[in-house]
């Protein structure tokens, strides 16, 4: 019998063809560029984690912050869960945005549109609740189209995805978004005829931009990244608190 390890080990040696980013006839390819240098600085950075957010400058994810077992997507809203039972009402929502420093009228506004459109998908059965609660243990039912897909259909927070939204879009800064670019990024991101998601992301976004860009008008990496697993939120309310 001959020996095939040789060829065998030419089989599993990728060549320089196949591992190219950019397609000639794909100018996109050239304009919104991915990170290659990813593995050198996280360790699988590909692998969709379930507890934490780590990136390449915070490889261990938010330091300090409990992720209780939960997905990132959990961990995301648990921050409304004012009573930490497992389940959002509208009241909480509310309070929750109030706490982000939000006046009033956005405060409705925003708890009328999540739990309008949320709720339904989370509840454990096929009956409505007049209530609109929102059960954090299916949360990752809410998942829209036209997003980021920094988070998986199960919750789970892919690294290499948040690395991506600024390698492609972030052109002023490498590290920071404007709203400008923001605003590119979620059209960018749409999937055809998904108004749902269309609107969502854009609704989403737009929100992250008002609660956390810096004087200069940029949104940082690390204010999405803490975003994703919701320890954004807590820093915010005590920052609030405090200047109250």
């Amino acid at each position: 019998m001959g020996d095939n390890s040789g060829g065998g080990s030419q089989l599993l040696k990728p060549s320089p063809e196949s591992m190219l980013t950019v397609a000639e006839k794909a100018p996109l390819t050239f304009k919104r560029k991915i990170r290659c240098d990813l593995e050198a600085k996280l360790t699988k950075p590909y692998l969709a984690r379930a507890v934490a957010a780590p990136d390449t400058d915070n490889v261990h994810g938010t330091w300090g912050h409990k992720h209780r077992n939960m997905s990132v997507l959990q961990q995301h809203v648990a921050f409304f869960d004012q009573d930490d039972n497992g389940i959002i009402y509208p009241w909480e929502t509310f309070k929750g945005f109030r706490d982000l420093g939000f006046n009033i009228f956005a405060c409705v506004f925003f708890s009328v549109l999540i739990h309008g459109a949320m709720s339904y998908s989370t509840l454990p059965t096929w009956l409505p609740s007049p209530l609109f609660p929102i059960y954090i243990e299916n949360i990752h039912k809410c998942k829209h189209g036209s997003d980021s897909t920094t988070y998986d259909t199960e919750g789970r927070f892919i690294p290499a995805n948040l690395e991506n939204i600024f390698s492609k879009y972030a052109h002023t800064k490498t590290d920071k978004l404007t709203f400008k670019e923001l605003w590119h990024m979620t059209d960018s991101c749409r999937n055809a005829f998904d108004f749902f998601g269309w609107t969502a992301s854009k609704l989403e976004w737009g929100v992250l931009y008002m609660l956390a860009k810096d004087s200069e008008g940029f949104l940082s990496k690390e204010s999405v990244r803490r975003c994703y697993d919701g320890s954004l939120f807590d820093y915010c309310a005590q920052t609030h608190k405090k200047a109250s």
